[in-house]
């Protein structure tokens, strides 16, 4: 039987092995452009490589970087599933989170530019110091786009928007996401766009370390 020890190691090397595969050209520097979680995280996306961004509504360098993630997404490959997951640190972090779940609950996920441009062009902070308040604002928000109260309530309040928010907590701790955007690519590795050295460069350095994951 082999020690809790000795099996860090061993997933540590076969990490590497595989950003390896990824680098074979020495293209990008593990402790430069991308670092390796030091806890790595199951995924939910079966039989595909996980690219998930966390990211946080009031965040300007979250808000630049959305568009190009958006072009992204058309045009990544098949295999790779790409997820958003907000960032849980306070309560504004949390009623943020909470709209974003409640927009995925909606059906409604092009609201969530929508939410950026409110934040960070109408200058609406869609939060409060307290939840009912917040929860007004956010009402009023999606109010616009044909959302009646009902609609939202129900969402809200829903059970999945409760998981989802407690996902995200456990996920922000265990990956110890200290900062955003953040992107975390099959659980196993970070990076951000200071680190892959500008936007394109975190795009093609995403793509590359998810072909390195790809399922054979």
């Amino acid at each position: 039987m082999i020690s809790r020890r000795e099996f860090t190691l061993m997933a540590a090397v076969l990490a590497s092995a595989s950003a390896g595969a990824a680098n074979a050209q020495g293209k990008w520097q593990p402790g430069k452009h991308y670092r390796l979680v030091v806890h790595p995280q199951p995924t939910s996306s079966a039989g595909k490589v996980e690219v998930a961004e966390y990211f946080w509504y009031g965040c300007g360098h979250c808000y630049a970087l959305d568009p190009a993630l958006e072009e992204w997404k058309t045009k990544k490959a098949s295999y790779i599933d790409f997820i958003r997951v907000p960032a849980m640190w306070g309560p504004v972090h949390r009623q943020h989170a909470k709209l974003y779940y409640t927009l995925q609950a909606l059906q409604r996920p092009e609201l969530h530019s929508k939410a950026f441009d409110a934040i960070h062009v109408l200058g609406l902070p869609l939060s409060a110091p307290e939840e009912v308040s917040a929860r007004a604002a956010q009402f009023a928000f999606v109010k616009d786009f044909g959302i009646t109260a009902g609609q939202f309530d129900n969402a809200y309040d829903s059970m999945t928007v409760a998981m989802n928010l407690r996902k995200a907590d456990a996920l922000t701790q265990n990956l110890a996401i200290a900062s955003v955007p953040t992107l975390v690519i099959q659980g196993k590795y970070a990076t951000s766009v200071d680190e892959a050295g500008g936007e394109t460069q975190l795009l093609a350095l995403i793509n590359d370390l998810a072909a390195g994951e790809k399922p054979r």
